[in-house]
C-alpha cells in the first residue's frame, strides 16, 4: 500500500480542529514534501521523522514522499504532526498495520531517537475529539432520510442506500487519542476519551500490530479528590465589593 491516512488535531485554540495526514509513497526521485500550510517548524519535522525511523531500526523508503496536510487552508504548526506523520510512512510502506489507524487520532513530537516529548494542547484535543465524536452520533440518529420509500419522491430513487442518512458514517464507539506519556494524563481529564501515554515510536508501533505492552494502557485521568482549595484573596477585602 502506497498510501496512508492518519487522524490528528491542529492546536488551534479553543476548538482544536481535525486534521487527515494523508501520507504518499511514488515512484521517482527520492524526496520528503509536506503541503497544507506548514509552518517552519511542521516542515522541520522532515528531519526528525526520518532520524526517528532510521534510529528505531525502521526502513526510512527511498521513494518520493509526499505529507498531505488537510484541510489544505488552515495553518499547521509546532511539532505535534511528527508521530502522524511517521506513522502515515510506516503504514503507507507496509511495516504497520493501515487498518491499525482507523478510529484513532495521534499527536507528538519525536526526538530524533524516537521518544515522544511531552506536547501543548493535549487537553483542547482530547475536548475537540470528544465534541465531534458527540456531535457525529447525535447526527447519526437525526439524519435525513432521502430513500424512495420515505415519501420524498420519485426523483431521489437512484440514491444508493449507503448514502441515504447523512450520519451514517458516525463512529460507534468514542474516539482514542494517542499522546506522549506525559501529555496523556492532561487529556484523559475529558469524559468520553480514550487516551494512551506512549513513551516512544516502537513502542506504539508494536501495540498498534497487537503486541501486548503494559505500558500503553489506558490512562486515567488524575484523582484531585481531597486536595485543598488554592488560597485566593476575598473580593469582600476590596472597597465597594460585598460578601
Amino acid at each position: 500500500m502506497s498510501l496512508a491516512v492518519v487522524r490528528s488535531r491542529a492546536p488551534a485554540a479553543g476548538r482544536a480542529p481535525d486534521v487527515t495526514v494523508e501520507v504518499h509513497l511514488a515512484n521517482g526521485l527520492p524526496s520528503f514534501s509536506i503541503v497544507g500550510l506548514p509552518d517552519l517548524e511542521v516542515r522541520e519535522s522532515r528531519e526528525r521523522v526520518r532520524a526517528a525511523l532510521q534510529n528505531c531500526g525502521f526502513d526510512f523508503p527511498v521513494r518520493r514522499i509526499t505529507v498531505n496536510l488537510a484541510p489544505a487552508d488552515l495553518p499547521k504548526e509546532s511539532g505535534r504532526f511528527d508521530l502522524p506523520i511517521a506513522l502515515g510512512i510506516l503504514a503507507a510502506n507496509g511495516q504497520i498495520p493501515a487498518d491499525a489507524l482507523a478510529g484513532r487520532e495521534f499527536a507528538g513530537e519525536l526526538s530524533l531517537t524516537g521518544a515522544l516529548r511531552p506536547m501543548r494542547g493535549a487537553f483542547a484535543m482530547a475536548c475537540g475529539a470528544a465534541r465531534d465524536w458527540r456531535a457525529g452520533s447525535a447526527g447519526a440518529g437525526n439524519g435525513m432520510d432521502f430513500r424512495s420509500d420515505a415519501g420524498v419522491g420519485s426523483g431521489l430513487a437512484s440514491i444508493p442506500d449507503r448514502v441515504a442518512t447523512s450520519g451514517a458514517t458516525a463512529p460507534s464507539r468514542p474516539p482514542e487519542l494517542y499522546l506522549p506519556l506525559d501529555s496523556a494524563a492532561e487529556a484523559a481529564l475529558v469524559p468520553g476519551v480514550t487516551v494512551f501515554g506512549a513513551p516512544d515510536l516502537p513502542a506504539l508501533c508494536a501495540h498498534l500490530a497487537g503486541a501486548p505492552d503494559a505500558r500503553l494502557a489506558p490512562v486515567a485521568a488524575p484523582c484531585v479528590d481531597g486536595l485543598p482549595a488554592p488560597a485566593v484573596p476575598d473580593l469582600a477585602d476590596v472597597v465597594g465589593q460585598r460578601g
